[in-house]
């Protein structure tokens, strides 16, 4: 016998929202959410159905309530992607080369959906986080190039509107910060190498905004293959003899 189908509880819609909106990224990891009252007014929903939702995403481990100090998506939701072991090759140098060709496949995967999928606030959002990195360039301020840099790419990872790609992007956050702060600082004293990344990144823009996502690809990969070359030419390969040194005599 079929069973009768029941309206679902306010308070179950809300959270399924609420979910829904952490998967796609469009609430953060560490993002308080608004207060209550504008929360209620927003669902169009009363109070209590939204403390509910509330507490059953808490029971989740997806949301905490800081006392005096509002909601706030869990930030170790974005450590659920990711292992202790990234902590230890966020600081080991050798490791960046490897992430360097993960990060080849990783964002050129990106660069080409972004293509495909971006709609005009993806393509304002990748505009404005570029604007922002050339302003940290021309004021000199490379810690803060170093963050922008990421946040370009990780505009890019959004546009391209799949989940696991963006979730896989923001849980490296840490190795792709080191990373891009390891590489700006070779590149920083040469203006000819900062002007060459300023060109990859509007040739991977420009590919982005006009559609075409093979060649926002290959940008992207040429774009790496350059960031490689460059640290290759600083005389970094001799990391990956030391390693196998090591790993020889580990073994005898």
């Amino acid at each position: 016998m079929f069973t009768s189908i029941k309206s679902p509880k306010k308070s179950d819609a809300i959270a399924l929202q609420l979910e829904n909106m952490i998967a796609e990224g469009t609430l953060k990891p560490g993002q308080k959410l608004p207060a209550e009252r504008e929360l209620a007014v927003q669902f169009a929903v009363s109070r209590p159905s939204l403390r509910e939702a509330i507490q059953k995403l808490s029971a989740k481990g997806i949301i905490e309530s800081r006392q005096g100090g509002g909601t706030y998506i869990c930030k170790e939701l974005e450590r659920g992607f990711s292992d202790p072991l990234l902590n230890l090759l966020a600081n080991h140098p050798e490791a960046q080369y490897d992430l360097l060709e993960f990060r080849h496949a990783l964002d050129g995967l990106c660069a080409y959906y972004a293509a495909l999928r971006s709609t005009q606030v993806d393509r304002e959002q990748i505009s404005n986080r570029h604007k922002e990195l050339q302003v940290c360039y021309a004021n000199h301020d490379y810690a803060g190039a170093v963050v922008a840099d990421v946040e370009f790419h990780l505009a890019i990872a959004e546009a391209s509107h799949n989940m696991v790609l963006l979730h896989m992007m923001r849980s490296l956050f840490e190795l792709v910060r080191q990373h891009i702060k390891e590489t700006l600082q070779e590149v920083h004293p040469k203006n000819e190498l900062l002007s060459n990344i300023h060109d990859q990144h509007q040739e991977i823009m420009a590919a982005i905004f006009a559609g075409d996502a093979p060649q926002a690809q290959n940008a992207s990969h040429a774009h790496f293959a350059f960031v490689e070359e460059v640290l290759l030419e600083q005389g970094k390969e001799h990391s990956r003899l030391e390693r196998s040194l090591r790993r020889i005599s580990i073994k005898d």
